[in-house]
């Protein structure tokens, strides 16, 4: 009797445990259909349709300004609406007006030098250099910290932060740095001081930056802030007047006041200082070290390994005083949607996706010495590689991989989101304008956005995924990953597993996340906007090749269903983001991945 009881009470709970795990199963099994579903709609022959006009020469390469831009953000309007994506632009429309200002600057800055009881005061141009674009009134005391080369180079084992504090210090470094250091982390030292090391303020020297430009370190950074050819202030400084239409040479304005500088970003924003600063600066505050200024500057001049530099007892004030005036205001425009996700308690959340929809226009001048010109050499690292001859008489860069290919695979993301199933958050599509002039439609939705940004879970950005790296047939199955594990490890994870779950994954490259990287990808396209306010990011890219900002970059050598694979892992991982009941962890780490690295990151 007792055993027949035991039976029947086993078989109960093992009927009870199969019920469960069948009840599961098919809600798994749905979840899984579902997000594969939606992935599943994004197709090559969609994709194809709308590149061919967005890439088309009647758009005459989407110049920021120019009427193709035009032309093309209401194609992409015009399909939100038809696919019934909430406009979430400015007065009920799908346009958010970037207003792009013109200012010139009035300087009281100054940095003053504590050592050994000693002090001396150094004014903005005279013995130090602010940058044009300074930021809000602020006063900054800390102690000064001296990074040799400021350089951090994985590959040849040179770490100048190793065993240094730098956060909340005034970071100062001196010289270029070892021998064939690229010259994009050489200018981004002061950036890189601020951004990655969370130093006060970062002051390095005038020669090490070129000099002469008159922007101190900001300037010098303006080669590693933006896509390539461009030369945009990370400050939000002097965007590239040739690629924005600003200045002689491309249909200038003659005489008209352009200011010290444009942007796009709030004047009353605090900027941590980036200074340049000459001799007399140095000499005087190695005086607290005991070391002779002069012999390190020679080391330096040699690219010999630096001794360190204790700084005992030295501070530094830092006191910005800028006052500004508008002098100019010129109009482009985001187009931003909205799909609204379908958990009440959630919908209020975002996760965001980006692409930029603009590119460089038509040439002006012979193709040797316009905007990308580059002779017959390829560029990008591709070696050994020369430029097909372009169509007689094609004056226009039609952009279709730069960035046609991510415009169109954002449309076929929000067009997946929008007429498929919906996930939890609310999602969020943003063609920037004017990322070729120095980002400037991420760096305004980024200072004025359309949603409060402690809402934004994460931001995945497509830029250029339409072709293989320098063409190579080895390429065909690689994306390359910038960014995803630098905020957020979680985030990091679920684009791996998004990728994994797919029919066909993907080879995830992080050689473009390594912060040795020559090309400082990382820095160059609209994702970066939002990483400097510390939300989550992947960027996506298939890498440069040799038509990169040139008249053969078109649809013809586009690799569709490729590029549909990636905007599908872009969809997935978003997808994933957008169901999970919390943002992912900002752990904020750094780069971990770099190159040869694969895989997820075990916590």
């Amino acid at each position: 009797m007792k055993s027949r009881l035991i039976a029947a009470l086993a078989a109960a709970v093992l009927a009870l445990s199969l019920g469960l795990r069948a009840a599961d199963a098919p809600q798994t099994t749905a979840r899984a259909t579902t997000e594969a579903g939606g992935a599943g709609s994004i197709t090559p022959d969609e994709l194809k349709e709308w590149l061919s006009y967005i890439a088309s020469d009647e758009l005459q390469g989407r110049r920021v300004y120019d009427e193709g831009l035009g032309l093309a953000a209401s194609y992409i309007a015009d399909h939100l609406k038809a696919w019934g994506v909430r406009p979430a632009g400015d007065d009920g429309t799908y346009f958010q007006t970037v207003k792009v200002l013109g200012v010139t600057t009035k300087s009281n800055s100054s940095v003053t030098v504590s050592v050994n009881g000693q002090t001396k005061t150094f004014k903005d141009g005279e013995g130090v250099t602010f940058p044009k674009n300074q930021g809000a009134k602020q006063t900054i005391t800390a102690d000064a910290v001296f990074v040799g080369y400021g350089l951090q180079l994985p590959d040849r084992k040179h770490d100048d932060y190793k065993d240094v504090d730098a956060k909340g210090k005034v970071v100062l470094f001196v010289g270029r740095g070892p021998e064939n250091v690229p010259t994009r982390l050489v200018v981004a030292r002061a950036r890189n001081a601020v951004e990655t090391q969370h130093a006060a303020a970062a002051i390095g020297p005038v020669a090490a930056f070129g000099g002469g430009r008159g922007r101190g370190a900001a300037a010098s950074d303006a080669a590693s802030s933006s896509t390539p050819s461009t030369t945009a202030d990370p400050a939000g400084g002097r965007a590239d007047q040739a690629a924005a239409g600003f200045g002689g040479g491309r249909g200038g304005f003659g005489g008209q006041n352009l200011g010290d500088f444009q942007t796009v970003q709030r004047l009353d924003n605090k900027i941590a200082p980036q200074i340049t600063a000459g001799d007399e600066f140095f000499e005087f505050l190695f005086s607290a070290s005991g070391l002779n200024y002069v012999a390190t500057k020679g080391l330096a001049a040699a690219s010999e390994p630096l001794p360190p530099v204790a700084l005992k007892k030295a501070t530094i004030t830092i006191n910005v005083d800028a006052d500004y005036t508008v002098v100019q205001t010129r109009l482009t425009r985001n187009v931003v949607g909205i799909v609204e996700g379908s958990d009440p308690a959630l919908k209020d959340s975002y996760v965001m996706f980006g692409a930029h929809y603009d590119h460089i226009g038509y040439q002006q001048t012979p193709q040797a010495q316009g905007r990308g010109g580059f002779g017959g050499t390829a560029p990008g690292g591709c070696t050994g590689q020369t430029r097909d001859t372009p169509r007689a008489g094609d004056v226009i860069n039609n952009g279709a991989d730069d960035d046609g290919s991510g415009t169109v695979a954002l449309m076929g993301i929000a067009h997946a989101f929008a007429t498929g199933p919906k996930p939890k958050r609310s999602l969020m599509f943003v063609w920037h304008a004017g990322e070729e002039a120095g980002l400037l439609g991420s760096r305004y939705m980024a200072d004025y956005p359309e949603i409060p940004l402690d809402r934004v879970s994460a931001q995945l950005n497509i830029d250029m995924v339409g072709r293989n790296r320098c063409d190579q047939g080895s390429e065909a199955n690689t994306v390359y990953v910038v960014g995803s594990d630098r905020i957020s490890t979680e985030l990091h994870n679920l684009n791996e597993d998004a990728n994994a779950s797919l029919s066909a994954p993907m080879k995830l490259d992080y050689e473009l996340n390594d912060p040795a990287d020559p090309e400082s990808i990382y820095t160059r396209s609209d994702h970066y906007s939002y990483a400097v306010k510390g939300i989550p990011i992947i960027f996506y890219t298939t890498g440069l090749h040799r038509d990169y900002h040139y008249v053969t970059d078109e649809v013809s050598k586009i690799e569709f269903p490729k590029m549909a694979r990636i905007a599908q892992l872009v969809y997935t991982t978003g997808w994933r983001v957008a169901n999970l009941d919390h943002f992912p962890a900002r752990d904020n780490k750094g780069p971990r991945k770099g190159k040869g690295a694969t895989g997820k990151i075990e916590s």
